[in-house]
């Protein structure tokens, strides 16, 4: 039988699936309120959303203020706790940039010319694949996923900073476009930092999966196999 520690690493691991998954469906829909995708919502259900990840993110904490206090953890368990509080906060995170993109998303008018301009939906598409990749590594908890996930995000950051040129040079010859591309830019911002916070979950699964805290390390050895 499996003992009330077993059972708590695995109600936390499933917890953590769960609130993933539901940041996971924040980023789409507001990648589809952004784009104004047919049959898009409000952006409600986001909200709504935003209420359960915080409820679970307290009880990722209780879990494992539990554990910690009664089971003393050793080696991976104890690492696994330690990046479990560190990812939940990260998911957070994630779900208050998405809520912060629909909100941003509503208040640009005119936005689907800058956004075909300058490939803004393929951005989005990105950000919302690596967020699933994310999940992915962290379900399987795969440290070798970590090398292609901050591949993954230097490339959205290089597209974004170069989305962002592009927008600002577009403001500067026509006045038109300063309302609509200022807050396109935020946004970009957000979606960046989207990307940011998943490699940040990449590195906690690695941490947990091979000892090793690789956030200064060079992209180069991660890729190697270090």
């Amino acid at each position: 039988m499996s003992t009330y520690f077993e059972m708590e690493l695995a109600n936390l691991k499933s917890i953590i699936k769960k609130i993933g998954k539901l940041a996971e469906g924040q980023v789409s829909e507001a990648v589809k309120i952004l784009l104004q995708e047919p049959e898009t919502a409000e952006g409600k259900a986001i909200k709504k959303t935003e209420a359960k990840i915080d409820k679970l993110d307290v009880k990722i904490d209780e879990i494992c203020q539990s554990i910690f206090a009664l089971k003393q953890p050793v080696a991976t368990d104890l690492r696994f706790i330690m990046s479990a509080m560190q990812i939940s906060n990260e998911i957070e995170r994630i779900g208050d940039l998405s809520i912060s993109i629909v909100k941003k998303a509503k208040s640009i008018k005119e936005k689907h010319d800058l956004i075909e301009k300058f490939d803004i939906a393929d951005i989005a598409r990105q950000v919302e694949a690596i967020t699933i990749k994310t999940n992915e590594c962290f379900v399987a908890q795969d440290g070798k996923a970590t090398g292609e996930i901050f591949v993954f995000n230097k490339d959205i950051k290089n597209s974004c900073e170069e989305a962002i040129h592009g927008i600002i040079n577009e403001m500067k010859v026509n006045s038109k476009a300063v309302v609509s591309g200022t807050n396109l830019v935020i946004v970009l911002k957000h979606l960046e930092r989207i990307s940011e916070h998943c490699t940040n979950i990449a590195e906690y699964v690695y941490f947990t999966v091979n000892a090793k805290i690789i956030k200064h390390d060079k992209l180069d050895d991660i890729l190697s196999g270090e």
